[in-house]
């Protein structure tokens, strides 16, 4: 999947399937958050801005790397 830069919307990634899979695996706890339709326009690149200093730097890269492959 192209992830345009991280610049693509949380909008884009949760419309396409395998990469809403990737997200599912990895974040079940995201995935059922009430305010997750209302990030549907923030971009990959703020996400993990703001997941920084919540979620292993490790972790993040590991899923890139699957959502490139998705």
């Amino acid at each position: 999947m192209d992830l345009k830069n991280n610049k693509i919307t949380v909008g884009e990634l949760m419309d396409y399937q395998p990469a809403r899979a990737v997200f599912q695996k990895n974040f079940p706890m995201v995935m059922r958050h009430p305010l997750l339709g209302a990030a549907r326009s923030v971009t990959l690149e703020q996400v993990i801005a703001l997941a920084g200093d919540k979620i292993p730097r490790k972790k993040i890269q590991e899923t890139l790397n699957e959502l490139r492959k998705a």
